[in-house]
Parts: structure tokens; sequence; C-alpha cells
């Protein structure tokens, strides 16, 4: 039982906090096929013909820079988890007394504006305002989109013996968020121009968007799981699925890709990668003997993936196989590394 009046820290409530507020909700409407659910970060409600609508909405609270284009982002990733193609973005902008320019106002709409359209997102409204006790801007976007009823996936769908495949590696927001935010420090530590652009352009390169390779892949195989690791970083987004599909898992540690700007980061702010945000990675769950054709596809389009562990029984824990072969126990926080240096 929680205690009256208890702390929280920066970040994503404790798990068994939030489940006991989400067994409060009641969903007293049978057309909802998946509502709140620790893991599934998109609603599932049925409508008549072949699709289901998949809705999510999703904060950006850390980025000030380019923070219309992460708005987009972090709710298409979510969404295209589900298997959905997105349609339809609404937003609430919510921005500081002292800081606001119109300036500011117009690259914010811009940027919502041009990320839609790149992905044919339709923009059909939202909300707009000057908010009093505000340091930076924060921009809540709500999308909706659909998906056909036999190509659904659940984060809920792992089972054991199913392969973990990673794509393009990790930390990859948090190196963008960095490289954007945090420009003045890093060049207090000689670190240079040149690889500061470099972090800036994890936004785009490897990209913090996987709307490509969800889609591809579940066009392509029965996928059985996806998830997309935000706040909390890789392992965060694993310990995610394995409570939403009750199952354990096993990762190897080895085979996780940290890019070299990141690595770097890590060790100047003393951020463990594998728990910093990570948007741009994507986690997918197929079984087994499907995981070196979907990671072949993957990699034919260019994008980076590899096996990193498998989905186990509930009761063998969460674990990691470090590269000395010990095993340890997976260790995660909600609590996001990157908050540390913010």
């Amino acid at each position: 039982m929680n205690r009256v009046n208890e702390k929280f820290t920066l970040g994503k409530l404790k798990h068994k906090f939030l489940a006991q507020l989400l067994s409060n909700i009641e969903i007293n409407d049978n057309r909802v096929i998946m509502g709140s659910k620790i893991g599934e970060d998109a609603a599932v409600i049925d409508i008549p013909g072949p699709n289901y609508l998949v809705a999510k909405t999703d904060p950006i609270t850390f980025a000030t820079n380019k923070i219309g284009y992460y708005a987009v982002i972090v709710n298409v990733n979510d969404l295209v988890c589900t298997g959905a193609k997105p349609k339809w973005f609404q937003s609430t902008i919510l921005l500081p007394e002292k800081l606001t320019t119109s300036r500011m106002i117009n690259k914010i709409f811009k940027n919502i504006h041009d990320t839609c359209k790149s992905m044919d997102i339709t923009v059909v409204g939202g909300h707009t305002e000057i908010t009093p006790g505000l340091e930076r801007p924060i921009v809540i976007g709500s999308l909706i989109g659909e998906v056909p009823k036999n190509k659904l996936v659940l984060t809920s769908g792992a089972k054991p013996e199913d392969a973990l495949i990673l794509t393009k590696g990790i930390f990859i927001e948090g190196t963008s968020i960095i490289g954007r935010e945090k420009e003045k420090e890093l060049l207090n530590h000689e670190l240079g121009h040149e690889f500061i652009k470099r972090c800036q352009d994890y936004l785009f390169n490897p990209g913090i968007c996987v709307f490509e390779e969800a889609l591809l892949a579940n066009n392509h195989f029965k996928i059985k799981s996806m998830h997309d690791p935000t706040e909390g970083g890789l392992y965060t987004g694993v310990a995610e699925m394995t409570i939403a599909s009750n199952t354990g898992v096993e990762i190897e540690e080895g085979r996780i890709k940290i890019l070299p700007e990141s690595e770097i980061l890590s060790k100047i702010f003393s951020l463990n990668p594998y728990n910093t945000i990570s948007s741009g990675s994507l986690l997918i769950a197929v079984n087994q003997e499907d995981s070196f054709g979907l990671i072949d596809l993957l990699r034919r389009n260019k994008i980076s993936a590899e096996q990193i562990g498998k989905f186990t029984p509930k009761d063998k824990g969460l674990l990691v196989k470090k590269e000395d072969g010990k095993k340890e126990p997976l260790r995660y926080s909600e609590t996001d590394e990157i908050t540390k240096i913010f």
C-alpha cells in the first residue's frame, strides 16, 4: 500500500502505483479493445468496417529545440507500434509567460505542420495558451490512426521463446536532446562543434522516428509485440513489455548497440545508457524462426537491427547476461537518467 502524501521524482510514475490507479478505471464500452494498461501505449477502439481506431497522447517536457517535431514523432512511434497508420493529429501548446515570442510560436506551429505533412498526417485542431509558472514550452500531442483488424499488434502479445529484436541502437533521443539543450556545457568539455552537430543530428540520423521500421516489419511478418522505449530507456521499455505480456526476459548486453556519441555523452554526464530516453529504438518480438528473416529485411532497408535476447517464462525473471557470461537482474527505473542534468 502506498504511503499517504508519498513524494515522487521526475518522470513516469512508478509502475506499481500506476497499476493501482489504472485498476480503478472502469471501461463500460465493449468497443474498447485495449484501454489503459502498463506497456500498452495506445488505446484501440472497434469501429464498423475492416479497421480499428487507435488513439495516442504524449507530451514533450524536456526538449525545447524543434519541440513540434518531437511532439509529433513520439506520438507516431507509439501508434505505429500497434501496426496502425497515423492519420489525424492535434496538440495542446503551453507557452511560458516571460519567454514566449511570436517567432517561438511560429516555429512550433511550422514544426508540427511540416512533420505531419511529411507522413501524410492531417492536423485537425488543438489549443494554444500562455501558461503561468512554466520555464519552457510544453507540447502535448494527440494522434489517431487506423489498423486493419487482422494486423493489430499489442505489447502484450510476446510469449516465452519469442526473439527480442532491437533496431538502430539506444540513447538516440537522449543524445539529440543533450546536443541541442546542453551545447555550452559540451563546448566546455572541448568536444568541438562537429561533435555537437553530430549529436544534434541524431534527431534525424539515425533518427528518433520508428515509422518506417514498424510498418515495414508488420507488413511482412507476424509481429507478436512492438514497443518504443522512451523515458527510462531500453531496460524500462523491455520491462514494460514483460509486464504487459506476463513474461520474463533474458537480454544479452553485448548485443546492444551504443552509438559512439551516445557512449561519450554517457561518460561525461555519468548517465547509464541503458536507462536513458531512447525514442528511435524499436523493440520487436517475433517467433524465433522469423528473427533472422526480419533482421535481414530491416538491414536490406538500411535499418540496423540485432536480436538482443529472448522472452522467457515469468518465473525466470528479468535477466541481463553480461559479456563475461554472468547473469544479473535487469535493473530499470521509471525515472529517466536524463533528468539528472535538467
